[in-house]
C-alpha cells in the first residue's frame, strides 16, 4: 500500500533524483515535474525522451514548466505531498540573468501555489527548498560573546583585500548561523529563494497544509553536474582538477562552508513528508560543521589523484559571504534529524561516481561573465 503520492518539482536534478530513489524504496509514488534545464542536464547521459539515466524508472515523469498552469495542474492531480525544488541556481548568474532568475524562481512558485489556492487538490503537506544564501552573512560572535548579525562586508574593505568581518577595528569569530539570524540576501538567487520561502509559508498557513522550508546549506554528493559552472563548489573544482586545470578560489579560500552529502538531505526532506507535525516554519539543513573552500579544493586534487595546488584569484564576487554555517537544534528538536555522512566519507562517494563520468570544464566562461557585467571586485 502506498504511503502516499509526492509530486516532486525539480525532481530530475541533483538533489531531486536522490529524493525519489529514497521516497520509492520508503513505499512512497512519485511523481516528476521538470523541465530538463540544459544548463543542468545538457551533458549528461540521457534516455529518448531527455530524460538522465539515473532518474529512477518507478517514478511517473511530467516534462514541463512550473510556470505553466496548465502543467501544474496536471501534475498535482492525485498527489498528497509536494516538494518544490525546482528553481534556476547560480548566485553569479542571477546577477547578469535577473529577470530569468526572477521568473523562473518567484513567478515558478507564484504559479504553483495560485493553482493549490484553487482548491482543485488533496495536498495535505508541503516542502520548499530554501537556502543557507538568504542569510547573506552567517553569524559571529562580538568580543563581549553577544550574537553579531553584520549585513555583507563594505566594498572598501573588500577593495582593500580585508577578507574577514569586523567590527570597530576587531576581526569578528564566526559561530553557527540559527533560524533567527536576520535575513540579508546578497544577490538576486538568494532574494528569490526568500521570496519563495516567505509565499509557501504564507499561503501554505492560508490553505492549512502544513509547510515546512529547509534552508540547504552547501550539498554535495554524485549526479551534481559537472560541466555548469554554475553548480555547487566541490563540482566547479572537479570539473577543473578532471581537464587538469587548477581550481579558481575567489579571495583567499579561507572562506567557511557547511557541506552536507545529499543523502542526508534526501533523508531531511523525507523526515518532514513522514512526520505528522502541521507547521508552518523554516529549519536549517547542514552538519553544523565547517570546511574552507581552500580545503575543499586541496582534498578533492588529492582524491583524484591530481597534483594540482588550487589558485587563488584574490578578487571578490559580488554576493559571496566570508562564513556561513549551520546551526542545526532547531532541526534536530522538531524533527529529531541530525546528518549521519561525515565530509570524509562523502566526498569518497562523490570522487568514486566522478570517476565514471565526463566534465566539460566551463569555469572560464563563467568567470568572463562576471567581469562583463562588473561583478567581481
Amino acid at each position: 500500500m502506498s504511503r502516499g503520492n509526492v509530486l516532486v518539482t525539480g525532481g530530475a536534478g541533483f538533489i531531486g533524483s536522490h529524493l525519489i530513489d529514497h521516497l520509492v524504496e520508503l513505499g512512497f509514488d512519485v511523481t516528476v515535474l521538470d523541465c530538463l534545464d540544459s544548463q543542468v542536464h545538457g551533458d549528461e547521459p540521457v534516455d529518448s525522451e531527455g530524460w538522465p539515466l539515473y532518474l529512477n524508472r518507478e517514478c511517473k515523469r511530467i516534462r514541463g514548466d512550473v510556470q505553466d498552469p496548465e502543467t501544474v495542474s496536471r501534475a498535482l492531480k492525485g498527489v498528497t505531498h509536494l516538494v518544490h525544488l525546482a528553481a534556476a541556481v547560480g548566485v553569479g548568474q542571477s546577477m547578469s540573468k535577473i529577470v530569468h532568475y526572477t521568473r523562473v524562481n518567484s513567478l515558478g512558485a507564484a504559479t504553483l501555489l495560485e493553482e493549490l489556492s484553487k482548491g482543485n487538490h488533496q495536498v495535505q503537506q508541503m516542502v520548499v527548498a530554501s537556502s543557507m544564501s538568504i542569510y547573506g552573512e552567517g553569524a559571529y560572535k562580538l568580543p563581549l560573546g553577544q550574537m553579531a548579525t553584520p549585513h555583507l562586508r563594505p566594498l572598501e574593505q573588500l577593495q582593500q583585500r580585508q577578507w574577514e568581518m569586523i567590527d570597530k577595528g576587531e576581526v569578528l569569530e564566526s559561530i553557527p548561523t540559527p533560524e533567527t539570524k536576520p535575513l540579508f540576501p546578497g544577490s538576486v538567487y538568494a532574494i528569490g529563494k526568500r521570496d519563495h520561502e516567505e509565499m509557501f509559508l504564507v499561503v501554505g498557513r492560508s490553505l492549512e497544509i502544513p509547510t515546512v522550508a529547509l534552508r540547504f546549506f552547501n550539498v554535495y554528493g554524485s549526479r551534481q553536474a559537472l560541466s555548469n559552472p554554475y553548480t555547487g563548489v566541490a563540482a566547479i573544482f572537479i570539473s577543473r582538477l578532471m581537464n587538469n586545470q587548477s581550481p579558481l578560489i575567489f579571495e583567499d579560500g579561507q572562506q567557511r562552508r557547511d557541506f552536507i552529502h545529499v543523502s542526508d538531505v534526501a533523508r531531511a526532506i523525507t523526515s518532514v513528508l513522514d512526520s505528522q507535525k502541521r507547521v508552518w516554519e523554516a529549519y536549517n539543513v547542514g552538519t553544523g560543521n565547517w570546511v574552507t573552500i581552500a580545503q575543499i579544493a586541496t582534498t578533492l586534487a588529492n582524491l583524484i589523484g591530481k597534483n594540482i595546488e588550487p589558485t587563488i584569484l584574490g578578487k571578490y564576487r559580488i554576493g559571496d559571504v566570508r562564513h556561513c554555517y549551520a546551526d542545526t537544534t532547531k532541526f534536530h528538536k522538531h524533527f529529531n534529524f541530525q546528518a549521519h555522512i561525515p565530509f570524509d566519507q562523502g566526498i569518497v562517494e562523490l570522487i568514486n561516481w566522478v570517476t565514471s563520468q565526463t566534465a566539460v570544464d566551463r569555469t572560464r566562461e563563467s568567470l568572463a561573465q562576471l567581469q562583463v557585467h562588473k561583478l567581481l571586485i
